[in-house]
């Protein structure tokens, strides 16, 4: 269907087909806005051919180590430049990134290296204790170790191992780059909670990350030369592809290490920045963030937000402080936004909580996706009724590879030719999707994944802990919280204090409990937990 009769030498050749790539953007920028400013950081403030530069060195130097086409590097660092630049300088040189959640503890670290085979590893001064600590625990060959200095950022060199600016000298400036031959070779791979302690491989494509970066140039109304901000963090679905959009446009890339409210109003006010995207803990520290931290600016700044919806009231404040903001929603396997809630003019008669209500929807599929649906148990799509509840499905190019070494979880996800989200939801007449529940007990601590398994693995470690379960408990600053409800052992004794302190022992810090309470549990028949009771009293503590 769609051929016609005579195709005779119609055929692809290199002058007719491309693949697909985000390296693309870059080639084409260092070219089209040679002078103009890339990069911003501080005093760091690079020109797209100077950009190119050095995203160039890092290719060519990376290679010089030993990387070839396939090897996995990987990052653990903030958002500065040199994360900005790994995203274009690993595949650069053919390999793939694997930039690393930095809030991570050192044994999930040590799985994540092994599991992805890491050959190199770029790391921040603050968290080079963390990934030692990692490679002593890792199976496998531990990767060659280059520290990222960030003095403007008050993290100097710390350690032995060469430092960034050393291997940049190291590099080739006119190296080729290695473009894909394929648009389905591999970018990059994050690494997921999901609903096991494990954390999940999930692996881009290059046409994933190009369409997506794509896509969203349309759903934020972008034209020539935005201002960026980097508040995702680029550990975080390659920070919503946002990086590798920017020198489509010839925008600007505004680095930001610590997430407050003073740098982010400094930020707009001093450099012009015009879009950032964020969890709406962001919004509301922009909303109580205290006189002398506030700065004014004159123009209307673009913000996609996702995680839990945001709060009526924080809408409701942070828009008339000259933030238009726009909820999206996405999975770390759907590369970060594929929905967003796309702005009706019907809907420009609302107020306060109504409009707010409506802006927290999760809306529709992002141009680079197929129409959203939400299907029952019996894989059908639910009545458009807005009030019966089914699972979020996703087809499109923006959709992960699949998980690495794992075919299993890979065909239950992909079961009935869609990626099953897990997330439970409603779909309203209008087609726009509204999440109801998280099926997997995943709990949205400040726009990160917590496995609420996970949590549970650890406090049943304690010698006084029998049975436990950890669910949601709201929270005006992150959104959400683990609160977990623990039986203890006949004769044991255990305070909440005590095993708070024992999870932060073991646990990430945004995993581990901010509150226990101890309490028989409620139990089905079968011995199941019922957690929809437990999360109706967590949201009265």
């Amino acid at each position: 269907m769609g051929w016609m009769a005579d195709e005779t030498g119609l055929d692809r050749n290199a002058a007719n087909h491309v693949p697909l790539t985000p390296l693309s953007f870059l080639q084409r920028g260092a070219q089209v806005f040679r002078t103009r400013t890339a990069v911003i950081y501080g005093p760091h403030r690079k020109s797209y051919a100077e950009y190119h530069e050095r995203v160039t060195r890092l290719a060519s130097a990376l290679t010089g180590m030993g990387v070839r086409p396939g090897d996995v590097v990987a990052t653990i660092l903030p958002n500065i430049p040199a994360q900005a630049e790994a995203h274009f300088g690993v595949p650069a040189c053919g390999a793939v990134l694997n930039a690393i959640n930095t809030r991570l503890d050192a044994d999930t670290v040590a799985y994540i290296l092994d599991h992805g085979q890491a050959k190199v590893v770029l790391c921040d001064p603050h968290f080079m204790d963390m990934l030692t600590a990692a490679m002593a625990r890792m199976e496998g060959p531990a990767p060659q170790v280059i520290e990222v200095a960030d003095r403007h950022g008050g993290a100097p060199a710390a350690s032995e191992h060469l430092e960034y600016e050393d291997l940049l000298a190291r590099g080739d400036p006119d190296l080729a780059w290695i473009m894909p031959g394929d648009e389905w070779e591999s970018l990059a791979l994050n690494y997921t909670s999901g609903t096991t302690g494990r954390p999940k491989g999930v692996v881009y494509h290059h046409r994933g990350a190009y369409l997506n970066a794509m896509g969203q140039v349309l759903s934020w109304r972008m034209v020539l030369h935005p201002v960026y901000l980097t508040i995702v963090p680029l550990f975080h679905c390659n920070g919503w592809c946002h990086t590798w959009m920017m020198p489509v446009l010839g925008g600007t890339l505004v680095c930001c290490r610590d997430i407050a409210a003073k740098p982010i109003f400094d930020a707009i006010a001093d450099e012009g920045v015009t879009h950032f995207g964020g969890a709406p803990i962001v919004l509301n520290a922009l909303v109580n963030a205290p006189p002398e931290a506030r700065r004014t600016f004159d123009h209307v700044v673009e913000v996609f937000t996702a995680g839990a919806p945001p709060a009526p009231a924080t809408l409701a404040k942070i828009e008339t402080m000259g933030f238009n903001i726009t909820h999206v929603y996405g999975l770390t396997e759907t590369y970060g936004p594929a929905t967003e809630c796309c702005w009706s003019a019907d809907w420009d008669h609302l107020q306060g909580a109504d409009r707010a209500a409506v802006k927290a929807r999760q809306g529709v599929a992002m141009p680079f996706m197929e129409p959203v649906d939400v299907w029952d148990d019996e894989d059908r799509p639910v009545p458009r009724d807005g009030t019966t509840k089914g699972e979020i499905v996703f087809r499109g190019n923006g959709v992960m590879k699949g998980y690495l070494k794992n075919p299993e979880a890979t065909a239950e996800a992909f079961a009935g030719g869609v990626f099953r989200s897990g997330d439970i939801a409603v779909i309203h007449p209008d087609s726009y999707v509204q999440i109801a529940d998280r099926a997997k007990d995943i709990i949205i601590s400040g726009g990160e994944n917590v496995s609420s398994v996970e949590v549970e693995g650890c406090l049943m470690g304690h010698d006084a802990v029998s049975l436990c379960a950890v669910v949601a408990k709201p929270d005006e600053k992150w959104g959400e919280v683990p609160c977990a409800f623990v039986e203890l052992k006949d004769g044991a004794d255990a305070t909440e204090a005590e095993l708070i302190a024992y999870a932060r022992e073991r646990l990430a810090g945004f995993k581990t409990p901010k509150r226990v309470v101890f309490r028989d549990l409620p139990k089905t028949s079968t011995g199941k937990i019922q957690k929809f009771e437990l999360r109706s009293l967590a949201r009265d503590l």
